[in-house]
């Protein structure tokens, strides 16, 4: 079988995610063939290969308390209010992604960052490298308005992963995945709707077709995974790990107190998983 690893982003949710991915990290849990994270997901995953204990939360905590990375005079110019590129300050100067370690522990592993290809509307499944491991992962987390929107990798434009595949579980199974582990941020079969956001995204860019239908139909490829999840074949194993009981943080609204709550509930998730896995082994 190969296991799959998929990590949802969520902006500010992503503590929840990297609570798991710590917990998985303590318990040297590392099963996956490929890993495969979206947006906030690919911090947390890029941590995780690194095997940086609580890096992302830690990282999470200085994006959140830092006045350079939210800005809201910014918000009308090009950078946007929230300073996607701080994230390389970060990676490489206050809380130091371990891109040697990252890159042994991805040997003989697939490893792909979503990001949306702004000129065809349509997700990229990128590799990261020795070269731009980090780049690839600013362009996964490149929101559309809230930050500059775009961020140019391997000569594409680029930006959040979200649009082109917000839940890439057909993907991977199209890849040969039998057996998925999802760490999910939202509810996991709550759909959604078109949001405001994502109708004026379409009218804003309606003179680039492609562009203006990912925004207009982001809801629905979301939806479709959902019911990809529902009809899922018997033969297709995919466990979800996701916060039953909500989460204090949303993809923009924040404070260290409640991404330490989230990051703790990822904890517990993420612990109890691993134990019904090993008793499930045992037996």
């Amino acid at each position: 079988m190969s296991k799959t690893l998929i990590v949802q982003g969520g902006g500010f949710r992503t503590g929840f995610a990297a609570g798991v991915l710590d917990a998985f990290m303590a318990l040297d849990y590392y099963p996956f063939d490929r890993i495969v994270g979206v947006s906030g997901g690919a911090i947390a995953s890029s941590y995780y290969l690194a095997k940086q204990y609580g890096a992302c939360v830690e990282a999470m905590y200085w994006l959140a308390k830092d006045t350079e990375f939210v800005k809201l005079k910014h918000v009308i110019q090009e950078r946007g209010y929230m300073n996607i590129d701080y994230l390389r300050e970060v990676a490489y100067e206050f809380v130091p992604f371990n891109l040697e370690k990252a890159l042994v522990a991805a040997e003989g592993k697939k490893i792909n960052f979503v990001a949306t290809n702004r000129s065809t509307g349509k997700p990229e499944y990128l590799q990261p490298n020795s070269e731009d491991w980090v780049e690839v992962v600013i362009a996964s987390c490149t929101l559309p308005f809230i930050t500059k929107g775009v961020h140019k990798v391997r000569n594409l434009d680029l930006m959040d992963g979200a649009w082109g595949d917000p839940l890439p579980i057909e993907w991977t199974v199209n890849q040969g995945a039998d057996d998925i582990v999802v760490i999910r941020t939202s509810h996991i079969s709550k759909k959604m709707s078109k949001s405001i956001p994502n109708y004026l995204g379409s009218l804003f860019f309606k003179s680039q077709k492609e562009l203006s239908d990912c925004f207009a139909q982001h809801h629905t490829f979301y939806n479709n995974s959902l019911d990809f999840i529902e009809n899922a074949p018997e033969s297709l194993k995919i466990r979800q790990l996701w916060p039953e009981d909500g989460l204090k943080c949303t993809g923009t609204s924040y404070s260290e107190s409640s991404i330490k709550t989230d990051y703790r509930y990822g904890l517990q998730v993420g612990i109890n998983y691993v134990r019904e896995s090993l008793l499930v082994n045992l037996h």
